[in-house]
């Protein structure tokens, strides 16, 4: 995916969503008909003109009950990732290489999702559990925040990182935000006091160290770059794209590896940025997926932007702000804005590269996006 054939062959021309809130009254299948039919909108191409589908295995709306209700033409192309939000990236990169050879020629990638006023999904004690649950539930680890606390509790360790450095995270997100009309989080800021004497989730994670949980849907639309030139909106292009399962992975608790602290991110970077023209060091804005603050440090040292166990350290003074080393998550990311698997941290990338976001960083023309870190992930790298 976006090898050399791949680099810039693709663009996005298109991006929608629906609003966030805790609670939606529309279907999920509703909300993400209208999510697509926005983003095409946005793109001026007409739903009749569609011939590739991409989203979740965790998806509920099916390609043909989507393909019917939006109008669709004859579809050739569609594909579903799995791994909940480490496969949000991939959807793009399996909808880039699908345009890029031929398959089709528009796509759509899309992610619907009622987790606000939905069930959460380990709460079912029918279902047999998979096989790497049955190493972990059994002994308390029941949801993910579970799970990714032990990696953090780990990190902290290894490394004399703080709860502050998680703070950073945090606050970092809630400030972008707060600058965002249509985040949840809007016109509710943070301090340092109402983090550091919230409730435990799963310690050392607090309540602001953990995502949203929101209803929503977004979606986007890509085209081949010779036609994404005559498209209503400035083009965003895929400019590599890379997925990362390591060798002996055990889903985000990580037990079998010889670091659990080596995630699928420093997989899925290799790759990436030998695809790229460019380095970490040039970019200039980016989102990185934040289901949990501890996420990102890992996310920050697998890509690349700082040494082993320096990522921690990387997100002090200011360093994910707007004018910062690295502005981060600049919609407020899954904890602040909303939590939908990780897709708006995709739209939001797009905005930066056409310079209207809410909190826009001046001059952005590289983003680096990625997907859940702790499970078999993806990254895209979008230039203008």
């Amino acid at each position: 995916m976006a090898g050399p054939g791949l680099k810039d062959a693709t663009a996005i021309v298109g991006i929608g969503q629906t609003a966030f809130a805790r609670h939606l009254p529309e279907s999920e299948k509703a909300l993400a008909c209208r999510a697509v039919l926005a983003a095409l909108d946005d793109a001026g191409i007409a739903p009749s003109e569609v011939d590739a589908l991409a989203s979740y295995t965790m998806e509920e709306t099916d390609e043909v009950e989507l393909a019917k209700a939006i109008g669709a033409g004859d579809v050739t192309f569609f594909s579903r990732v799995g791994f909940g939000g480490g496969g949000s990236c991939a959807t793009v990169a399996h909808l880039a290489a699908a345009l890029a050879t031929g398959q089709a020629n528009v796509g759509v990638a899309w992610r619907s999702r009622k987790r606000g006023s939905g069930p959460r999904p380990w709460t079912n004690t029918t279902a047999q559990l998979p096989t790497p649950a049955q190493w972990t539930r059994p002994f308390g680890l029941l949801r993910p925040a579970d799970e990714i606390a032990m990696l953090a509790r780990r990190y902290l360790h290894t490394y004399g990182a703080t709860r502050d450095h998680l703070f950073n995270v945090a606050l970092a997100c809630r400030n972008r935000a707060n600058q965002n009309p249509a985040a949840i989080m809007y016109d509710r800021p943070l301090t340092r006091e109402m983090y550091m004497t919230s409730r435990w989730i799963s310690e050392p994670l607090c309540l602001y160290d953990n995502c949203l949980e929101t209803d929503g849907a977004l979606a986007c639309v890509l085209v081949r770059a010779e036609r994404a030139r005559d498209c209503r909106r400035r083009p965003v292009y895929v400019h590599a794209a890379a997925q990362g399962l390591p060798a002996q992975h055990h889903g985000m608790v990580n037990y079998w590896t010889d670091d659990p602290l080596t995630g699928p991110a420093w997989t899925a970077a290799r790759l990436l940025w030998k695809r790229a023209d460019f380095g970490p060091e040039d970019i200039d804005v980016a989102q990185i997926y934040d289901a949990f603050t501890a996420l990102v440090p890992l996310s920050l040292e697998g890509y690349g932007f700082c040494d082993r166990g320096e990522g921690a350290a990387f997100t002090e003074g200011g360093a994910l702000e707007i004018g910062g080393r690295l502005p981060l998550n600049t919609a407020g990311g899954g904890l602040s804005e909303a939590y939908v698997h990780g897709f708006n941290l995709i739209t939001e990338g797009v905005r930066q590269l056409r310079g209207t976001g809410t909190a826009q960083v001046p001059g952005a023309e590289t983003c680096l996006v990625t997907a859940g870190e702790g499970v078999p992930t993806s990254a895209l790298l979008l230039r203008s």
